[in-house]
Parts: C-alpha cells; structure tokens; sequence
C-alpha cells in the first residue's frame, strides 16, 4: 500500500510481560480504512517489521474498489495476508497475481520494484468485503540493494496447528516445530492464530523482539487486557494468553535489524540512498508496470 504515511499510532507502557501498548490510527481514504500500528514513537520497530497496517474491514458495493495506483519500494520486503476478499497486484517484474483470503504475497523491493493493488474489474462489479495485514519488512543491511523478486504462496501450504480453543497459521518463520515455506532474508517471525473464547495459550518465540496485535475481540496477556485495533509489545520469553471473546490475533517478530530511515514507500540505512530513490521516481527511472501507466507522485 501506499499514502498513509500521515497516520500517527499512540503509545502506553504497561507492566506484566508487556512493555508497551500501541493503539493504532486509522484514516478513512473514503469508503476504505487503514489502520497504522507501526511505525510508532515507543515502537519504531518490532524485528524486521517497519510497518504494520490493518486494512479495513470495509464493505464495498458494486463499481467501487481500491485502486491503489503504481508506486515504488527500495530496501524491504512487502507481505499481504488477506482475511477477507481479495486485492489484485501487478508489478514491474511482470507478475499478476490476486491475493486471497489466507495466501501470502510476499514482494522483495532490494534495489528498487514498482507496484499496483486494485479490485478486480469482475470483483469490482459484485461489490466485496475487504479486510487484511500488509506489513513492511526491512532488509539487512549487506541485502538492501539485491535484485527484485515476487514470489505468491496458496494458502495450502501455509502449516497449521491446533490445540484446543486455538488455530495457529506459520505465515513465516518456524514455531512449534512447524516451519513455513516463506523464504526472508532475516530471522523471521510471523503468525495467525484464532482464539476461542475462554482459551489459553502461551507465546514462547526465541526471537529478539516479539509483539501481538489484536485484529478482533480481546485477550489478556497476564494482568494487561488488549482490546482489537492495539499491539502489545512484549518483553523476552513466554506469555501467556487468555481469550475474553473469540478472537483473532498477529504475532510478529524476528532479529533486531536496527534503526532505518524512512521516507514514504522507500526504507534504507542509508538517507542518501533513500535521495537517489526520490530522484529516479521524480524522474521516472523506475521499471514500469505492465499494462499500468498511471502513477502516485512522488509526495512533498
């Protein structure tokens, strides 16, 4: 996604495991809403993950979608995870590929991608709800400038676990002895889980930083009530989860990369870097998307 940089999350500290709250800010883009959970001013980062949105759930009717139109990415690594309905991409490697509920789209920018997310034509007649995760991950530092790559994996071969009162998706990384085809370049973590309500768990991930994000209901995580819409940023070890209503949440996390300068859909350490990016699409030396000759400006 792009141009919803100026959506500003709130931050609270909290004792128990948890270090601190973030309660995301969500902007209505007309008919369609985002809610930004990172980056934030107490949680710039968790792991690899610079960005974190919700987007909607929105209820579209017949002849309205999203169109979200071509722009660029340097230096990360873009993962959509639909819940619901679904998102058409198409990019400057050549790929047209639509999102569904459960896939995962995972696009590597490196050195530089240019992409497009918009309601099918056919879709867009029928009318859809629409509801999904778009996260940004940074690349490590010697990996920012690699070769640009997409690659779609179907929700079939995504591992599942279950134990009672809770589904577990492996989007990436590996957890319980279950381990995801979704190939990162860092050391990765990044869940689905589906909470009955009244159920327990327990989120034991050896990773430097780690966080769970309410998408729907509300659990607890020791003595801390998390209601949908907020992160909970944890410290170092186990938590453990109790479900106040059926809920649905996102757990991230992975390696410490470290401080990144960012500038709209561009990421990189180094802020020269990130200049030359703004120069070449000003200038328009980006590759361009097939078939797709509109384009969002470089904003100010």
């Amino acid at each position: 996604m792009s141009k919803f940089e100026a959506i500003e999350p709130s931050c609270s500290r909290h004792p128990d495991s948890v270090v601190v709250l973030v309660r995301g800010r969500s902007k209505d883009l007309g008919g369609f809403s985002v809610r930004r959970v990172l980056p934030a001013s107490m949680a710039p980062r968790v792991g690899p993950f610079v960005f974190f949105d919700e987007m909607g759930p929105a209820d579209f009717p017949p002849g309205q979608g999203i169109n979200v139109r071509p722009h660029p990415h340097i230096g990360l690594a873009t993962v959509t995870f639909l819940l619901e309905g679904e998102i058409l991409h198409r990019d400057s490697l050549g790929f047209v590929q639509p999102i569904q509920p459960g896939a995962v789209n995972l696009m590597t920018a490196g050195r530089g991608i240019v992409h497009s997310e918009r309601t099918d034509p056919e879709r867009e007649r029928r009318g859809q709800r629409l509801h999904g995760l778009q996260v940004w991950m940074a690349l490590p530092e010697g990996k920012q400038e690699i070769e640009p790559a997409f690659v779609h994996y179907p929700r079939s071969v995504l591992p599942v676990s279950e134990s009672p009162g809770v589904i577990t998706t492996v989007i990436i990384g590996e957890y319980e002895g279950l381990k995801s085809p979704v190939e990162v370049h860092a050391r990765t973590l990044y869940l689905s889980q589906q909470l009955d309500a009244g159920a327990y768990t327990f989120i034991d991930a050896d990773v430097d930083q780690l966080a769970i994000y309410v998408v729907s209901g509300k659990i607890n995580v020791g003595q801390t009530g998390i209601e949908a819409g907020v992160m909970a940023v944890l410290k170092p070890g186990e938590a453990q989860l109790h479900a106040e209503e059926a809920s649905q949440l996102m757990v991230i996390g992975g390696e410490d990369m470290g401080p990144r300068a960012i500038f709209w859909n561009f990421v990189h350490t180094s802020r020269a870097r990130i200049e030359d990016a703004k120069r070449d699409w000003r200038e328009m030396k980006f590759a361009r998307v097939p078939g797709d000759d509109e384009f969002i400006p470089l904003p100010d």
